[in-house]
């Protein structure tokens, strides 16, 4: 591309809102403000000053040059400070390497600059509010001044930057602790998002005991590799075409790789009653369902042998029918296609904690998890099934055991039991979803589908019956027997984020995210 011009603009406040910057294609104003404020951190009533030494920046910038500015902070109190430099408020919708900068100090005005380490190299894009590291443990005595300098560089990555040309970059700074960042995507998984960077997704967590029956949008929460965002309620922008099928995009992982569901040959709006919406339809997750080992994705022993502890109920020997059958499917569908090479291995949790009674609140749970023993498990206390709290209906991403961690070569965050990257989705994933708590009905969310299907999650055991939670009809259920042969199958698998990027579209239901190779006609 041509060597394009951008423009930055800095603004200079104090403290809370420290440095403010905005870096775009187009006309800028600049203005200066100084303040002085008292701020109190853990180890005492210190003084922080932060002040500018110029009138801000008036910089045009072509492909490799930098901007410098320069400021000083001032430690009027009487104890040393050890403080972090923060991105504040920030929107980055440059590609993820086009924006880079650099800190230095000095402790005195005529002194030599020093390097900082900053948190990272580049700009970061974030995703949802909030603060975000630049720098940490800057260190000010008492009564002293430091002085530093921000560069920032517009880095021409010798391939194409035209996506750059209607880019935004501004932020403000400022001083302090953030405990936790929100998480950052890598730009592989920002056209899927759209422009959500720039409207923002949903802060907070959402109230998971009620139905999501509107577009809610897009709501942040952690998974074993970062910050996950998932898709809530009617919405109609998280549509895929993949393998000449159809999915719905259930969120971006923590990696940035993209985790689908199937939903049929066709795009269907939400609210439509389909079987054609599912892979299978009248299939047992087990022949065999007399032992807790059955609601195991895999379990210990051979089909029919009794297990006598959890730990060999829960041992990954065999599979189970619907694992047989959706590891078939991806094979014919997926693998023999040649597209294997675009999913992830991604974790598929089939969560079989085991946590008793005090926090299942079913009386007759015995917590043993094997044989016929009255096992209620872990996915049953995120749905307070048992409970009926609306209070304790909560989600998560993270999966509470490595062992029912499930994925294919990964051994550091997952079992690497599969044998191929395909599963099923997650009682959890159906409630962050909108479905709403156990009983509430809900045919308007996009996971609706018709006919009731299985999930990876396992309910509980009672009366000699291994039971998986399901989505039926619509609303959850618990009472399922595992070798129920009417349950519907709709497999799982994830994208890998470097080929996330390469997509076309924007997820709407006549024109899905898809590879451009991928025929919507």
């Amino acid at each position: 591309m041509d060597k394009k011009r951008i423009i930055l603009t800095i603004f200079l406040v104090l403290i809370t809102v420290t440095t403010g910057l905005l870096f775009t294609y187009g006309y800028f104003t600049t203005s200066v403000r100084e303040e002085k404020q008292e701020l109190t951190i853990t180890s005492g009533k210190l003084a922080l000053i932060f002040e500018d030494n110029s009138d801000g920046i008036n910089a045009t910038l072509s492909l490799g040059e930098s901007v410098t500015k320069e400021f000083k902070i001032r430690n009027t109190g009487t104890q040393d400070v050890t403080t972090n430099m923060l991105f504040s408020d920030m929107i980055n919708t440059y590609m993820e390497e086009s924006l880079s900068y650099k800190l230095e100090y000095k402790t005195s005005e005529d002194g030599e600059w020093g390097l900082v380490e900053t948190v990272r190299e580049n700009v970061p894009i974030p995703i949802i509010p909030g603060d975000r590291n630049l720098a940490k443990d800057l260190t000010i005595p008492a009564g002293e001044t430091y002085y530093y300098k921000l560069t920032f560089t517009f880095n021409d990555l010798d391939i194409n930057q035209n996506s750059d040309l209607n880019a935004i970059f501004t932020s403000k700074f400022k001083l302090g602790d953030v405990a936790f960042e929100p998480g950052f995507i890598p730009v592989a998984v920002m056209s899927i998002l759209n422009d959500q960077p720039v409207k923002g997704v949903n802060e907070g967590s959402p109230n998971f005991a009620l139905a999501a029956t509107t577009d809610e949008g897009v709501y942040a929460m952690e998974d074993d590799y970062g910050m996950s965002y998932y898709y809530r309620g009617a919405v109609e922008n998280n549509y895929v075409k993949f393998g000449d099928f159809y999915w719905r995009i259930i969120r971006i992982n923590g990696d940035g790789s993209l985790r689908i569901i199937y939903d049929g040959t066709q795009g269907y709006a939400n609210g439509i009653n389909n079987a054609g919406r599912l892979a299978y339809t009248y299939k047992a997750f087990n022949s065999q369902y007399n032992d807790a080992k059955y609601v195991g994705w895999m379990f210990g022993g051979a089909q029919g042998d009794p297990s006598i502890s959890r730990y060999q109920a829960q041992t990954n020997d065999t599979d189970s029918d619907i694992k047989s059958l959706v590891d078939s499917w991806y094979k014919e569908n997926i693998e023999d296609k040649d597209l294997g090479n675009k999913v992830a291995d991604a974790i598929f949790c089939n969560d079989r904690s085991t946590p008793g009674k005090e926090e299942t609140g079913w009386s007759e749970d015995t917590g043993l998890g094997y044989g016929t023993n009255y096992t209620g498990y872990g996915p049953t206390v995120r749905t307070s099934l048992w409970f009926n709290d609306v209070n304790k209906v909560q989600p998560r991403f993270i999966c509470p055991q490595k062992n029912d961690a499930f994925t294919v070569s990964d051994e550091e965050k997952g079992n690497s039991d599969l044998t191929y990257p395909v599963g099923l989705i997650t009682i959890d994933e159906i409630v962050a979803a909108g479905s709403g708590k156990y009983g509430t009905e809900n045919s308007s969310f996009y996971l609706y589908k018709g006919p009731w299907y299985w999930t990876l999650s396992p309910s509980h055991t009672s009366y000699g019956c291994a039971r998986v939670l399901v989505y039926f009809t619509d609303q959850i259920y618990y009472n399922i027997n595992v070798d129920y042969s009417f349950g519907a199958v709709a497999p799982v698998i994830n994208l890998k984020a470097e080929y996330v990027q390469t997509m076309i579209g924007d997820g709407t239901i006549n024109n899905p995210y898809r590879f451009s190779t991928e025929n919507i006609n």
